[in-house]
């Protein structure tokens, strides 16, 4: 996610393309070629704008040793994180505190049934996701909850 991607008065990320690791990076594009763009929740808001003085004062403590990659979240001398190292430092935190493992991948399946359990409709779900068929939305990362099952 970079800097130029995030529009904090409107709410909006627009997901142009995502790191593929060494391979580089791959397009974000819906199945129409555009990007998608995505509702930033408020409670996020905050924490984005405090990111900004945050990584000034780490590319000041790099020095010439820092690298503009206009990414929003990055190392102390500017480089993009690397997938597993941010997996690492999610189980290190899970630790800490005693919660449970989980993939970061399962953010978005937690993602999608919160999404659905607060009544957001079944398409704005999907493209939240990024999906391009509803049926990989409502057969993959959906669950039911007891919840849901008692009004039926």
């Amino acid at each position: 996610m970079r800097w130029s991607d995030i529009d904090l008065e409107r709410r909006t990320l627009t997901v142009r393309n995502q790191p593929a690791g060494a391979e580089g990076a791959v397009r974000g594009h819906d199945e129409n070629r555009r990007p998608r763009v995505i509702p930033i929740p408020l409670m996020c808001v905050a924490p984005l704008r405090w990111q900004r003085p945050r990584q000034s004062a780490q590319r000041l403590a790099a020095g010439h040793g820092w690298h503009d990659s206009e990414y929003v979240f990055t190392t102390r001398t500017g480089r993009p994180v690397e997938p597993r190292n941010l997996s690492r430092s999610c189980e290190r935190i899970a630790d800490d505190t005693r919660l449970p493992r989980i993939r970061l991948h399962d953010a978005r399946h937690g993602c999608a049934t919160l999404l659905f359990a607060a009544g957001v409709p079944s398409r704005v779900v999907m493209d939240i996701l990024g999906h391009s068929q509803i049926a990989v939305t409502m057969n993959i990362y959906t669950h039911v909850s007891d919840d849901g099952r008692q009004p039926a």
